[in-house]
């Protein structure tokens, strides 16, 4: 009678592809019959989303913002991480009621803190040395030759290679599933698989469109990734009752036309001075003492304010005119006739909690096809650089077993419209939290 909840992360899936897809992969199809959407949290990343996911918070309380973070005093660029997230997890709040989670390639979760269960976190983890808690996992992780993910460097060049490279991930995935699952000694199991989005940033056009002539090998590649759903889908159903699936995509997709850098629109605009040529995409300390706004990562606009960086230069007092002045110059942008933005969003309107401090200024959305960068060495505004695949926020795929169980789901249960309210729900079903307004599902 222990109750216990699955988590199934399909990384960057997109329920209008996934039921494209359905009828070569009956996995999948099993779960896309009744599922549904659910918006990825703003900016649409994985790091993002997966933390929002795993503190069941929005990035005004956790923190987390984007890949990268910005040192204010020296201007250094560097990874977000684990150490980053600023509220407790959802696994935290579990174990302090004495419940265990087995926790395997959830991003952003390294470097690996103790838990009350077992943890290999996924990308962006150094080394396996630095995913894996308990530390005596490491052994028969590495006797398994697991991988934290594929080499995908050599990307769209070599489809093969980068197929090649995701089938053995998916490898190291069942792998672990085998050390991880088989003696059922917790009550919260996640999994995710990130190969799709990996795929997707390359191939999403080929793994689109019938008529590409990479589709069947894409298909061939998706097909294993399936059966591997059916392995996971067979251990919940040989679980006994009472038991919950839940399966979520943290950003949906789409195929990339361009490319545009917001840190060139804005030196271009005057917005933004480089103090010197920078070394590579990175190098944020080119950013110099007349900047009044630069950009991170995809569309993260902060003004240069003087509180906050130590090379600002903008007054509070200029702060509400030099926001509408940059939110419409991003709104002008525009790409052989096609505007580029959807939406430019205030972060303070945005974003609610106790780390606003660090929010984004503004947030850029843009249309479909156009995926935002901020680098500091990009010679123009457009171009393609080898991905031909998108994040979106919207589109993410959703499936909850008890919705699709109630014949009257529909007027018992209140469906999550976020990623993090995915999370909320894992505390809700072991009587830990409600959704906003007391749902309680």
């Amino acid at each position: 009678m222990r109750p216990r909840l699955v988590v199934l992360g399909l990384d960057g899936l997109p329920l209008r592809l996934a039921k494209a897809l359905s009828p070569h992969l009956p996995n999948l199809a099993r779960l896309t019959a009744q599922a549904s959407s659910i918006e990825a949290e703003l900016p649409e990343l994985s790091p993002v989303n997966w933390t929002s996911f795993f503190t069941a918070e929005g990035p005004g309380e956790h923190g987390v913002y984007g890949f990268t973070i910005l040192d204010p005093a020296s201007y250094g660029l560097r990874i977000a991480n684990f150490t980053d997230v600023r509220c407790p997890t959802i696994f935290d709040r579990l174990g302090e009621r004495g419940l265990v989670s087995r926790v395997l390639n959830l991003p952003n979760m390294a470097p690996a803190r103790a838990l009350r269960g077992m943890l290999v976190a996924g990308f962006v983890a150094p080394s396996l040395e630095a995913a894996v808690y308990p530390p005596f996992l490491l052994g028969p992780l590495k006797a398994a030759g697991y991988r934290i993910e594929g080499d995908t460097t050599r990307g769209s060049a070599d489809p093969e290679y980068l197929l090649a490279q995701l089938r053995q991930s998916l490898a190291a995935r069942r792998a672990a599933l085998d050390i991880l699952w088989p003696d059922l000694a917790w009550d919260l199991f996640v999994c995710v698989l990130t190969e799709t989005d990996r795929l997707f940033h390359f191939l999403y056009p080929a793994v689109e469109r019938p008529e590409h002539p990479l589709h069947a090998a894409c298909l061939g590649f998706l097909a294993e990734w399936d059966a591997l759903i059916g392995e996971v889908l067979a251990r919940y159903d040989a679980l006994s009752e009472p038991k919950r699936l839940i399966v979520l995509a943290d950003h949906g997709f789409c195929t990339l036309e361009q490319e545009v850098d917001i840190n060139r629109v804005l030196r271009q605009a005057g917005y933004l001075h480089l103090s010197r040529p920078a070394r590579d995409e990175w190098d944020a300390g080119v950013i110099s003492a007349d900047s009044r706004a630069f950009a991170l990562d995809p569309g993260r606009v902060y003004l240069h304010r003087r509180e906050r960086f130590s090379r600002g230069c903008v007054a509070e007092a200029e702060t509400p005119a030099l926001l509408r002045d940059l939110s419409a110059l991003l709104l002008g942008l525009t790409w052989e006739g096609r505007r580029v933005m959807n939406r430019v969003l205030d972060g303070r309107e945005l974003y609610q909690g106790r780390e606003v401090v660090d929010a984004p200024d503004l947030v850029c959305v843009p249309e479909p096809g156009f995926d935002l960068k901020a680098k500091f060495d990009r010679a123009g505004v457009f171009g393609l650089c080898g991905r031909f695949g998108m994040h979106r926020p919207e589109d993410a795929i959703f499936f909850d077993s008890k919705a699709t169980a109630s014949a009257t789901a529909s007027a018992t249960t209140s469906r999550p419209t976020r990623v993090r309210d995915v999370g909320r729900l894992v505390l809700e079903y072991f009587g830990l939290g409600a959704l906003p307004g007391g749902v309680i599902l």
